[in-house]
């Protein structure tokens, strides 16, 4: 009878060593060389839109971090219905949770600037002289602001982005530890640690991350409120999740150096992900959806301008972002759902093929949701300009060093510890999933 410690081939124990060169490091210097030149690129701002490079920067961080932010969701769900078919994956997915210090971090420059009360900063409510677009008062003086001002200051703001990155740094570093120590010694106590910890870390870490969506990007129009904001980014973070997830399989199942899934990972996994993706792609439908028809139906100007100057310019024009959001609306929605209906569309070259789909959209479905912002001017009598759909150099930079830094992060991981969980107590299941 095989046992579980020999589910893999000798080749495994390259997985817990990191002997010889070490693939990471040109991913590890090619990523702090282009945080570098990006933390230099926030201060190329134009004098009409300073904190443009600010945003691009903003954006970047946020494309990843949903990533790492949907995984862990994950991990903590497979955890709570002790789910067989999902125990390889959830080691890739444990291998990339390393990288959340390196979203802490990367954020840093961010949140020292809006302490310094720098010009270059989006958060504009952080400068209590800067000028509300279109309201004709400063941010001291905006009626808005001040009922939220005791969330709304920059001590309050610090002292949450700590506890964010430390519940998200903490929650994935105990899951990872708990399971590769499960490889060694065998004890399953670290199942049910990881059972126990998951129910309730599921409700600190939805507090968290709709606290994060909330000062990160909701705030950047101070003005507006949205009680679906938190779930509309979890739902994105879902779906880029298992996007992500897809590519590192089929990577992760082309390679047989002892750190990979080659012979292991079986078509009904890539099935049953898929059938995933087909029910957040809905998900995210319906609560894009229903928070665009409760503000379109309530009315309130609080509310409605936010989707006004994301389909709308000052003289009535259509802008940019309207187009955008005919592309979420037609290549987010309708084209994976309809795409993912289909059997054969689970498996192979076209699961990858519309992974990769999902994550480019994901995006621009986050540049729909940040950038748009009232830029103070005087060329018209409203008193603002609406900033475009116009990337830059800093979106570009930015977006490659902390993908650089995620995949040191990962790939490091993977050098260190066992490419599957060898001694979990459902292992053989997942080995021998089928649909």
């Amino acid at each position: 009878m095989t046992t579980s410690s020999d589910v893999i081939t000798p080749g495994r124990e390259a997985a817990a060593s990191s002997g010889g060169r070490d693939p990471s490091l040109p991913l590890l210097i090619a990523g702090i060389v282009l945080m570098v030149i990006s933390i230099g690129l926030l201060f190329t701002g134009s004098a009409a839109d300073p904190a443009r490079p600010f945003l691009g920067y903003l954006v970047a961080v946020t494309f990843w971090a949903s990533i790492l932010i949907g995984m862990l969701f994950l991990v903590m769900v497979w955890w709570l219905f002790d789910a067989g078919w999902s125990v390889i994956i959830r080691r890739q997915l444990e291998h990339f949770l390393a990288a959340f210090p390196v979203i802490g971090v990367v954020m840093v420059p961010l949140v020292a600037l809006g302490v310094a009360g720098s010009d270059a900063v989006a958060w504009t409510w952080m400068n209590l002289d800067a000028e509300v677009a279109g309201a004709g008062v400063t941010v001291a003086e905006d009626v808005l602001y001040l009922h939220k001002a005791p969330y709304l200051n920059t001590t309050f703001f610090v002292l949450r982005f700590i506890l964010i990155i430390g519940v998200w740094v903490g929650l994935a570093h105990l899951l990872r530890q708990w399971s590769f120590r499960m490889d060694e010694t065998g004890d399953h106590k670290y199942v049910h640690w990881s059972r126990r910890l998951s129910a309730l870390g599921m409700f600190v870490l939805a507090m968290v991350t709709t606290m994060a969506s909330v000062d990160w990007f909701m705030s950047l129009n101070f003005h507006w409120f949205s009680t679906m904001f938190g779930v509309w980014f979890f739902s994105a973070s879902m779906r880029a999740a298992l996007s992500a997830t897809v590519l590192v399989l089929f990577w992760q199942a082309s390679r047989d150096d002892g750190t990979g899934l080659k012979g292991i990972v079986k078509p009904a996994h890539f099935y049953l992900i898929g059938c995933i993706m087909l029910a957040f792609t809905v998900f995210w439908a319906y609560i894009s959806f229903s928070q665009y028809f409760l503000i379109y139906n309530a009315n309130i100007p609080e509310e409605t301008f936010w989707y006004n100057i994301r389909e709308k310019n000052p003289d009535g024009a259509l802008n940019s972002w309207w187009w955008v959001s005919m592309v979420l609306m037609f290549l987010h929605f309708f084209v994976p759902f309809i795409y993912l209906l289909f059997y054969k569309c689970k498996f192979g070259a076209r699961l990858k093929f519309i992974a990769v789909w999902i994550l480019a959209i994901h995006l621009l479905d986050i540049y729909f949701n940040v950038l748009p912002q009232k830029l103070p001017s005087d060329a018209n009598i409203l008193g603002y300009e609406v900033r475009q759909f116009i990337p830059g150099l800093t979106d570009v930079t930015v977006f490659l060093g902390v993908g650089a830094l995620v995949l040191w992060a990962f790939v490091r991981s993977t050098r260190r510890h066992r490419p599957i969980p060898v001694r979990d107590p459902r292992i053989h299941e997942s080995l021998t999933c089928h649909e």
